[in-house]
Formats: structure tokens, sequence, C-alpha cells
């Protein structure tokens, strides 16, 4: 039986994508090549945006095409939305809409011995550990929280022998994710007194005192819950944790915020990271920004370049506002023009490029660990790796090979890549 893989969208969705695909390998399904036919096809979905609904429709329909006898199954946070909607693609036989369901799932595939999580993660050298589902909060621009409501957290200790499991096979960095990645424990510890909580930084502690040769890093996660209990963790163990956050920001505008429905104010961001620069030595910090979010005028973008600068990002992820039907944003008055957010987000793009070079420079003449990861195209006798502080680093072939570790000293930064000494 030959097997097909699609995913769209987060690092929580390639995990579960993983998961299944591990757990049917295991009762003898096959990777089927892009050439030839699969049999079964699982597609994971993304609705983040009306464009995620349209690219999965689209992928659908392609995989159906090309693999006609195939058994389609569909999940993610557009199957969840849109059931019905994808139940009538062509050969679509199953949705699934909820992600609690997917070892429910591989038994009715015929996996009797359901994995609790994952040993290996495709090709890649990292490998994502999914720790935490669900998202209680209500931003105005987002969906999610309607597709995953309920908070889960899977339990440390499954959480630990995964950790191992992909330690022992050669993945030596493991990411960290979750849908709301700071509320990982919170569902477990409600009937719990307050000393009795588990929280993020004691995950992190608890991975990090694993044994091998291997880092920890923190994917995306909201400014209130870099606590000091997090950043001291992060001190501790500076040998296995990388000195990196990425903090999700979306404004700088308090004004902006505020129609957001975020949880806090742009001064409170700019503490909790001077607290982490403060605390850690020359940390990477990161983030996500949203342009052109309704009635945003120059003088509330004027605020979210202004506080970008003050903290100084080592890279931006920029998204123009793009409304989402069944999101209070989407029926907001005074949605931009699109050129208007094509021209910030170029802006923005501008100074994203000023702010990573400046803290490129800032680890010059410093001792990176650098991943190798994959051969230069465009610079023979080369590979690129990406070092504990998130800066992507060449290095030369005969140093290190892909999936090793190597310490390099920074000596230039050229194309937003650092070259080593």
């Amino acid at each position: 039986m030959k097997l097909k893989t699609v995913t769209l969208g987060c690092k929580v969705n390639q995990y579960e994508t993983e998961y299944l695909r591990e757990g049917l390998l295991g009762i003898g399904y096959e990777d089927a090549s892009e050439q030839s036919p699969a049999d079964l096809c699982i597609i994971n979905t993304c609705t983040v945006t009306s464009e995620g609904d349209s690219k999965s429709r689209q992928i659908i329909r392609r995989m159906a095409r090309e693999n006609p006898a195939s058994k389609i199954v569909v999940m993610g946070c557009y199957a969840t939305r849109a059931p019905e909607e994808v139940a009538s693609l062509p050969n679509v036989t199953e949705v699934l809409t909820d992600k609690r369901e997917l070892p429910d799932l591989l038994g009715r595939f015929g996996v009797t011995d359901v994995p609790t999580g994952i040993s290996g993660f495709g090709r890649r050298h990292r490998a994502y550990v999914k720790v935490q589902d669900g998202c209680m909060l209500r931003c105005s621009f987002c969906i999610i929280p309607h597709v995953r409501p309920q908070l889960t957290s899977r339990p440390m200790q499954h959480i630990l022998e995964e950790v191992r499991r992909l330690v022992d096979n050669g993945y030596r960095e493991v990411v960290l994710t979750g849908i709301h990645l700071g509320h990982y424990g919170v569902d477990g510890n409600r009937n719990l007194p307050k000393d009795q909580w588990t929280r993020l930084s004691h995950l992190v502690r608890a991975i990090a005192d694993l044994p091998g040769d291997f880092r920890v890093r923190l994917s995306s996660i909201e400014a209130t819950e870099v606590t000091r209990d997090l950043i001291a963790t992060m001190q501790d163990y500076g040998d296995k944790v990388c000195p990196h956050m990425h903090i999700s920001m979306q404004s700088g505008s308090d004004s902006v915020l505020r129609r957001m429905r975020r949880r806090w104010g742009s001064r409170r961001f700019i503490d909790r990271c001077g607290m982490l620069k403060e605390k850690l030595d020359q940390p990477a910090i990161t983030t996500d920004i949203i342009v052109g979010f309704p009635g945003e005028t120059d003088t509330e973008f004027a605020e979210t370049c202004d506080v970008a600068r003050q903290v100084g990002f080592s890279k931006i992820h920029i998204f123009p506002f793009s409304a989402r039907r069944g999101t209070p944003a989407a029926d907001m008055a005074g949605q931009l023009p699109k050129k208007v957010k094509q021209q910030r987000r170029r802006e923005l793009a501008k100074l994203e490029t000023e702010l990573r070079d400046e803290y490129f420079s800032s680890l010059l003449g410093k001792r990176l660990r650098v991943l190798v990861e994959s051969p230069m195209k465009d610079r023979p006798g080369y590979s690129v790796g990406t070092s504990c502080r998130y800066a992507p680093v060449e290095v030369p072939k005969d140093l290190a090979a892909c999936g090793e570790f190597v310490d390099v000293v920074a000596g230039k930064v050229q194309d937003g890549h650092i070259q080593r000494r």
C-alpha cells in the first residue's frame, strides 16, 4: 500500500502529519514517489486565511486527479471549519474534524499499537515536538480558537520519551510547538494548588536534563508568557536551550492592539523583551507583525516601526492583513486598500533587513553553535546551517556533515547570512 501526505500551515500541522505517517509506515504502508500513484492520501489543511482554504481545495482536487484510485483523508483546521464542503470534494473518504481523534484514525486503519509520539521527522535535521493544542484567546483577526478551542497538554512523560527517541535517532534540535505554547500545562492545573502547577518552564527544564548532544528551541510564544521562571531555565541550561524566542507582537500601536483584542500594550512587550536581553547573552528575538489592520493610520504604522527598532528584532514575519470570514476584524470599518498594505509591507521589510543585519553584526567575533542542514546551491563546497541564535551560517562542507553540530566564529555578514571567520 502506497501513501502520500501533504501538509499546509503551521508546525503543529507538520507534526500531526508525521505522527500519522509514522503510524501507517509501521503497519506496512510505503511512501509513494512523486510520479507513482498512492492508495491513500492524507492532506492536512490550513484555514488561517481564505487563501489557505483555497489552496487546500486545490491540493485535494490535484491529489484526486493524480491518484484516481486513492482514498483521501482530510484533516486540519479547514476540515474542522467546513467539513461538509471538504467531504464533497473528489475522492474524500473521511474528514477528521478533531485532532484529538488521530489515535482513533490510526486504529481504523489497523494500527493496533498506537504510538504516543514520533521517532523521526522525515529528511529534516530538526524535529518539531507538539506539546500542546488549543487556544482560548479571542484575537479579533484569528479564526484558530474557533477550530481548535480545547486546551490539551500532552503528558510530560510522553514528550520526554519522544525527545529521547528523536535524539537517539540522530536529531540534534527539537522545536517545542503548540497552538498556544505558553499555555502548556494550563488545562491540568485548574484543580491544583498553585505550588503544584506544571508550566512550560518545568517542561523545558525536564527536556534539558535529558542526556545527549542536542538542543531545544521554543516556537512562538506570547509576551506575557516570557516569565522569569522560563528565562531562568534558559539561563541555567544555556548549553541546551537556544537563546532565541519568537514573541508574537502583531502591532506596536496600542490603539491597533486594542482593536486586535490583544492582552497587552506595547510597553509591556518592550519590557518583556528587555528582561530577556538583560538575563541572556545576546538573545535573538523574532516576531510576527500584521500590517494594514482595519483603520491602521500612518501614525499607528509608524508606532509599530518604532517598537520594532526599540526591540531590535532579528527577523520579522510580515503579514498584510487578510480579512478572515467569521472573525470580528473582517467586519470592521476602515478596511485598507491592497496597495496601502503592500506599501507598508515593503517599508517594514526594509526595516527588518536593517535590524537583522544590525543584530547579525553584533554577533561578529562570537562563537556560534551551528546545526548544519543543507548544501548551498550558489556556493559550492559550502553548507548552510542554523545557529543557536537562529542566524543562518555558511560552513565549509569539510567541517561537518549535514545533521551535525559545528562551532564557528562569526566573521562577516553577507546577504542575510553569517560567514565564518
